[in-house]
C-alpha cells in the first residue's frame, strides 16, 4: 500500500500520518498505468495516446450502437485531437460530470446502454484527468454547453442558445506531457484503428483528418484488406444475431485472428476466440467425419470473429482481453459460439463443396508436414534438454511474460550474434526482466525451407526451446522478442536471417507485435562536461553544436566494443526498439523471395545500385578516424 501511494516514510515509521487519501484525479495522474496501460511515445500501437482516442471515440460509437448518428469525425492536428459524433449529445446540466466525476454515467442499466464498450465510467474521464487542454461540449435542440479543463480542473462554463449546430458531442483535447514526455502520433495507427470501428458498424461514416472510412461487408473487408498473401479459398463469412465470423487459410505457418468484442478490437483474444478455435476444429472434424488433430485444421488460418455480450468484463481497463463466460446470463460463451459454428460454417461447406475441396486439402497437407517431423521433434526435444541453456546460450532472466507479477509486461530476450555482444548485454542487463540468446555465428537462410528445419538446426531448436513457442506462441516465456546485432552490414543481414526466421515459421510473434529490432547509437560525442550518444547523422551534427569543435568522436561499430557501463544505458528506460510489423501492404512472399531467395542476378544489381550508400559510410569512418 505505501509503494502505490508513493509514500516515503525516512524516519521508517508506519503510523496515521502515513495514510493517504487520494482523490481520482491524483491517483489517475499519479497512476496512468492503471487506467490506459503503459505510456509509451506513440512508436507501438499499444500506447496510451492511442488507448485516450480510442476512449472518447468509444462513446461515440456506443451512440451509434444505440441508432443515434452515423458519422464520426476524427482530426488530430499539431497534437490536439478533436471527435465529433452526431448522436443525441451529452445531457446538457450533466455535461460536466460526465466528463470529469469518475463512476458518472448512463451505462450502468441496460435499459440505456446494451451491449456497449465503456461500461465503468472512467474512460473519458481519464482522458481529461491526463490532458493539459480538455474541451467538451454538447449540443441538443438548439442548446449548446461548453466545458473546458486543465488537467482535470475544471476552468471554464459556457451556454449557448439558438446555436444552428447539429446534435452530437464534441471532445477535444492534448495529451498532457508532464505526464507522457515527448510524443508524437502515428496516423498509421489511428487509421487502422479507424478501420476497425467500420468494419464493426456497418453504415458508420469514420471521417479522420479528412479521409472517408466506411465498410459495406464488415469483416470480409477486414479480412480481405489485411492479408498478405493470397487466400486458398474466399472467404468463408457467416453472421447472425450478435456474431459475425470470416474465414480462409493462407499457406504460411501459425494462427493469424482479428477478434471483436461490442465493437472493441481484443488484440488478446480471451474467452470469445478460445470459443472459437475449440469449435472451428470440432465442426470441421464432424463435417469431414475425420479425427483431424485440431492444430492440423488450424494452422494456416486467417480469421476474424466478432461478438457482443451483455456487461462485458474485461481483464484490464484497457479492454484487450475478454474474461466474460456468458454472452449473457444464462448463455455461456462456448455454447454460444459452438452452436453458431455447428449450424453456420457446416451449412456454408455444404452449400460450397468447392471450398470444403480446399480446405480438406489444406488440413491434409498440414498433417502430413505434422507428421513428418514428429520423429525429429522427439530428438531435438532431447537434445534442447541436454544442452545446458542457462550456460551456454541462454542467461536467463528471473522474471517471464507467463508469470503472475507486475512486472511480467517488461520481460524480454535480446537475441545476439557473437561472445563479445552477448557479454556487453550480459553484464548490462536487469536480471530481473531481461534475458540473453547468443547465437553462434550466422543462422541459416531458412526461406523456403519446411519447418523441419526447425529441429534438425540446432541454433532454431535451441532459439525454439528458449522462447517456448512450439506447441503454442501464448506460451511464449517474454513479452519483447528484442534483435540486436552490430549496425553495419553483417549485423543487417543477421536480422534478415533472424526475422525470416519468424516469418518462416513463427508469423504469429510478428502479428502479436512481440518481434523488436534494438537500435544503438552509431556515435558518442563528447567534451569534458557533456556526452551525447547519437543513432543518426542528424543527431551527430547536433550533437557537435551542443558539445563544439574541438569534440572527441566515437563511432561504434559494434556491440562489443560498446562498455557494459555504457549499454546499461541502451538498455534501460530509454532503450529504443522498432517494431517488428506486417501491415496489409507488405507482399511477404515477394519480400522474401528478393531479398532471401536465389535470384543472384536481381539482387546483384540492387546491391551495385545502393553500393554508393556504404562507400559514403566508409569515407565517413575514415574521416573519423
Amino acid at each position: 500500500m505505501a509503494d502505490l501511494l508513493n509514500i516515503k516514510n525516512d524516519n521508517n515509521n508506519y503510523g496515521d500520518d502515513a495514510i493517504v487519501t487520494l482523490s481520482p484525479r491524483e491517483h489517475i495522474r499519479l497512476r496512468p498505468g492503471m487506467y490506459i496501460g503503459k505510456l509509451g511515445d506513440g512508436t507501438q500501437s499499444d500506447d496510451g495516446i492511442y488507448v485516450l482516442i480510442k476512449e472518447v471515440v468509444d462513446n461515440s460509437i456506443d451512440e451509434y450502437i444505440m441508432g443515434y448518428g452515423h458519422r464520426i469525425d476524427l482530426t488530430i492536428e499539431d497534437r490536439v485531437v478533436t471527435v465529433r459524433d452526431y448522436g443525441r449529445g451529452i445531457p446538457l446540466q450533466s455535461l460536466s460530470a460526465a466528463v470529469s466525476r469518475m463512476n458518472t454515467g448512463a451505462k450502468y442499466e441496460e435499459g440505456a446502454f446494451r451491449k456497449t464498450v465503456g461500461l465503468n465510467g472512467v474512460g473519458v474521464k481519464a482522458v481529461n484527468m491526463l490532458s493539459s487542454e480538455f474541451t467538451a461540449r454538447s449540443v441538443r435542440d438548439g442548446e449548446a454547453h461548453t466545458v473546458v479543463f486543465r488537467q482535470g480542473l475544471e476552468q471554464s462554463d459556457h451556454w449557448e442558445s439558438g446555436v444552428k449546430e447539429k446534435d452530437g458531442t464534441f471532445i477535444s483535447f492534448r495529451v498532457d506531457e508532464e505526464i507522457f514526455g515527448e510524443y508524437a502520433y502515428n496516423f498509421e495507427y489511428v487509421e487502422q484503428m479507424v478501420r476497425n470501428y467500420t468494419y464493426l458498424n456497418l453504415g458508420l461514416t469514420f471521417t479522420f483528418n479528412g479521409q472517408t472510412f466506411v465498410s459495406k461487408n464488415g469483416l470480409l473487408d477486414l479480412l480481405n484488406e489485411n492479408m498478405t498473401e493470397e487466400p486458398l479459398y474466399a472467404p468463408i463469412h457467416i453472421s447472425d444475431e450478435d456474431i459475425e465470423v470470416a474465414i480462409t487459410h493462407g499457406t504460411g505457418y501459425g494462427e493469424n485472428y482479428y477478434s471483436f468484442v461490442n465493437g472493441q478490437y481484443t488484440s488478446q483474444g480471451g474467452t470469445h476466440q478460445a470459443a472459437f478455435r475449440e469449435f472451428l476444429a470440432k465442426t470441421v472434424k464432424e463435417f469431414y467425419h475425420k479425427d483431424y488433430d485440431p492444430s492440423d485444421i488450424r494452422t494456416s488460418i486467417i480469421a476474424a470473429i466478432s461478438v457482443k455480450v451483455s456487461n462485458p468484463i474485461f481483464e484490464s481497463q484497457t479492454k484487450i482481453k475478454l474474461g466474460s463466460k456468458e454472452v449473457e446470463e444464462g448463455v455461456s460463451m462456448r455454447t454460444f459460439v459452438g452452436d453458431f459454428l455447428s449450424k453456420h460454417l457446416d451449412d456454408y461447406l455444404h452449400k460450397h463443396p468447392e471450398t470444403a475441396q480446399i480446405l480438406q486439402k489444406k488440413i491434409v497437407e498440414n498433417e502430413k508436414d505434422r507428421k513428418a517431423i514428429s520423429g525429429i521433434q522427439k530428438k531435438a526435444r532431447e537434445t534442447a534438454k541436454k544442452v545446458s541453456l542457462n550456460n551456454k546460450k541462454l542467461r536467463d532472466c528471473k522474471i517471464h511474460r507467463t508469470d503472475r507479477n507486475e512486472l511480467a509486461e517488461e520481460s524480454m530476450i535480446f537475441i545476439t550474434e557473437g561472445n563479445s555482444a552477448s557479454g556487453s548485454i550480459t553484464k548490462s542487463r536487469d536480471v530481473r526482466t531481461q534475458a540473453v540468446f547468443s547465437l553462434r555465428g550466422k543462422p541459416l537462410n531458412c526461406f523456403g525451407l519446411t519447418k523441419k528445419v526447425v529441429y534438425e538446426n540446432e541454433e532454431f531448436n535451441l532459439l525454439q526451446a528458449a522462447l517456448n513457442i512450439e506447441e503454442d506462441i501464448d506460451n511464449l516465456r517474454y513479452e519483447k522478442v528484442v534483435i540486436a546485432t552490430d549496425a553495419d552490414v553483417d549485423g543487417m543481414h543477421i536480422r534478415l536471417l533472424i526475422t525470416t526466421f519468424f516469418l518462416q515459421f513463427f508469423p504469429d510473434v510478428i502479428r502479436q507485435g512481440h518481434l523488436f529490432i534494438l537500435q544503438t547509437p552509431l556515435f558518442r560525442v563528447r567534451n569534458k562536461k557533456v556526452t551525447r550518444y547519437c543513432y543518426s547523422e542528424e543527431e551527430r551534427l547536433k550533437a557537435l553544436e551542443e558539445c563544439g569543435a574541438n569534440a572527441e568522436i566515437t563511432r561504434f561499430k559494434g556491440l562489443g566494443e560498446i562498455s557494459p557501463e555504457e549499454f546499461r544505458e541502451f538498455i534501460g528506460e530509454d532503450m529504443r526498439l522498432d517494431k517488428v510489423r506486417i501491415t496489409k501492404d507488405d507482399p511477404i512472399h515477394e519480400l522474401l523471395e528478393f531479398y532471401m531467395g536465389k535470384n543472384s542476378f536481381e539482387r546483384q544489381g540492387f546491391i551495385i545500385d545502393n553500393l554508393r550508400i556504404e562507400e559514403d559510410l566508409v569515407e565517413e569512418d575514415l574521416s573519423l578516424s
